[in-house]
């Protein structure tokens, strides 16, 4: 054992002092505490030995703390009211009603299906703390394996080897214009007819999935894309296209609170699919009981959203 753990006396020899000095009366003390007054009398004495300072004053008719006496109670009462809590706190701790979990996000999962998960969340576990952070799918398939977030709402490629996920939405992406374009007066749009505007994407390296998926639907529409731009997080893009520099793609159910400034136009034909999934170590949850207790409000919204016209 460490050196700095290593005491000359133990907890009883605490609870023992502590009782004294509440009380300033040996007998009273030990009736207390059960015990007989000289065995008190022998604890209180072994603990001022072992700490080599006067801890009481005695006479025949009453106890005072010394200087060293009252130090010492003032330090040990937090000590001793936090280890009479542990119990309860280790229950809510196993219980899942408190602790700490680590969750990252995409721009799409917070304005799609995380509000109303986190609101449910808070409502029903309001010891945990949720430590909440944006980041793109990239970034968190690199942290999920290291144990740097517990979980995240992401956008997968293909199956991760050690995680498991869940699919809270699958969609069809549209078009973010601004109001003022020449086709925004349109019901619908098809990419083909917007060979010629500048777009406004993200770093493949954040998400190749989504990024190659977008490639493959204008190669199918006969159209090579003009990329623009490529910014993250996902607000920058409509700042870009609210300012006029381009157009960029968006979910149905990620365009309900755009400025107005910009519309929102469904895509006929070849459109790439968004798909978001909410994703942990395998075998996390069973260790961890706050992480599954959010692993259970979000399985209680995961009714996976499909949006979107197909292909016409």
């Amino acid at each position: 054992m460490p050196r700095k753990y290593q005491f000359a006396f133990d907890l009883r020899h605490l609870v023992y002092f502590r009782e004294v000095a509440r009380q300033l009366h040996f007998r009273r003390a030990a009736e207390t505490l059960a015990v007989a007054q000289p065995a008190l009398s022998r604890q209180v004495a072994q603990l001022e030995a072992a700490l080599g300072a006067p801890l009481l004053t005695r006479t025949s008719r009453r106890v005072e703390l010394t200087p060293a006496g009252q130090a010492l109670i003032e330090r040990i009462e937090p000590v001793l009211d936090s280890l009479s809590g542990l119990p309860a706190v280790l229950r809510s701790v196993a219980s899942g009603q408190v602790g700490q979990v680590r969750v990252a996000f995409t721009g799409l999962a917070m304005a799609t299906v995380l509000p109303p998960i986190l609101r449910d969340f808070h409502r029903r576990h309001p010891g945990v703390r949720l430590q909440l952070n944006e980041s793109p799918t990239a970034a968190q398939l690199e942290a999920l394996p290291e144990g740097e977030i517990a979980c995240g709402f992401f956008h997968p490629d293909k199956p991760a080897p050690g995680l498991k996920t869940r699919v809270l939405l699958r969609e069809r992406n549209g078009i973010v214009l601004p109001a003022d374009h020449p086709l925004a007066s349109r019901e619908s749009l098809r990419l083909r007819e917007l060979g010629n505007a500048p777009f406004v994407l993200f770093p493949r390296s954040h998400n190749p999935g989504f990024y190659d998926r977008i490639l493959a639907a204008f190669s199918r529409s006969g159209v090579a894309p003009r990329i623009e731009e490529e910014v993250w997080p996902r607000a920058n893009a409509i700042g870009l296209v609210r300012s006029g520099m381009g157009v960029t793609f968006m979910c149905p159910s990620e365009s309900r609170q755009l400025p107005p400034e910009v519309v929102f136009r469904p895509l006929r034909g070849p459109a790439p699919e968004s798909r978001l999934v909410v994703g942990w170590r395998a075998g996390s949850e069973a260790a961890d009981p706050a992480l599954r207790a959010f692993l259970e409000v979000v399985a209680a919204h995961a009714g996976v959203r499909a949006a979107g016209p197909g292909p016409g």
